[in-house]
């Protein structure tokens, strides 16, 4: 079991309780506007069991962790990584919070928490941030928690209709403190 704590928030493992906030964020349109069409109620419900399932660094799946407000308990979002290239300590960064729970600064506070936990825990070289180009609070987010933009890799993933820019940010974990 997983618990991380900042002046604002608890971060922690995900739990079968969490299924009706799993749900609602990855079907919210406004949340996976930028990330992709929101999948069916089955493929989340498989998805939503992968992620309830033991976790190892090296093991490719995602680690996803809860985020609440510390003292409310009101859920925020999610949170995680994933090692896409454990041999050489590359981990990539997610985070998806509820609508009525962005621009209050969580999405950058649970990344420096998760980043930080990360490096004590892991052999971690580097963190990558992956988000779509014209999603410009989630590059704000990688900014202010000290990732640097890579790379713009063009037309690289298509939503819905259309072609979407996405850019590359990474943050060496030697750098984090600075």
């Amino acid at each position: 079991m997983i618990e991380l704590y900042t002046d604002r928030l608890k971060i922690r493992s995900l739990d079968a309780q969490d299924w009706d906030d799993f749900l609602l964020v990855h079907q919210d349109p406004v949340v996976n506007k930028f990330v992709r069409r929101p999948d069916s109620l089955p493929a989340l419900q498989d998805k939503f069991c992968q992620r309830l399932a033991p976790w190892e660094f090296d093991s490719g799946n995602w680690l996803t962790l809860v985020i609440e407000e510390v003292h409310s308990g009101n859920f925020v979002g999610f949170t995680g990584f994933y090692a896409n290239k454990p041999e050489l300590g590359h981990v990539e960064v997610g985070y998806m919070l509820s609508p009525r729970m962005q621009g209050k600064g969580y999405a950058s506070e649970s990344l420096e928490a998760v980043v930080d936990w990360a490096c004590l825990q892991f052999a971690v070289h580097k963190f990558v941030g992956v988000c779509a180009k014209d999603n410009l609070a989630s590059s704000k987010v990688l900014e202010k928690c000290g990732f640097q933009l890579e790379g713009v890799l063009r037309d690289n993933i298509r939503l819905d209709d259309a072609w979407v820019d996405d850019c590359y940010y990474g943050l060496l974990a030697s750098e984090r403190a600075q």
